[in-house]
């Protein structure tokens, strides 16, 4: 699939993907760009999982914390924004 040094630098692009969109989690104010920055993150290091031979870390990493907390952290948000404007 890969040699050494393709994923050697693969696995590091990945991480430092994954690094800077895990930091713009944490600076953005908007909640919204927040929480999409955060499942762009979780994909990143799905890929790095995938690089390292964990295919069962990757799957879970891919389909519940990119997936279904994006999904769910998104949802809440929503809720509270039509909550605030009802009131």
């Amino acid at each position: 699939m890969f040699t050494d040094i393709q994923s050697t630098t693969a696995s590091i692009l990945l991480l430092s993907a994954t690094v800077f969109f895990i930091i713009i989690t944490i600076e953005l104010k908007d909640l919204v760009k927040s929480v999409i920055a955060l499942g762009i993150g979780s994909a990143l290091l799905a890929g790095v999982f995938f690089i390292l031979n964990a295919p069962f870390a990757a799957v879970f990493e891919l389909s519940v914390c990119a997936g279904l907390v994006t999904i769910l952290l998104l949802s809440a948000i929503g809720m509270l924004e039509k909550k605030e404007e009802a009131e």
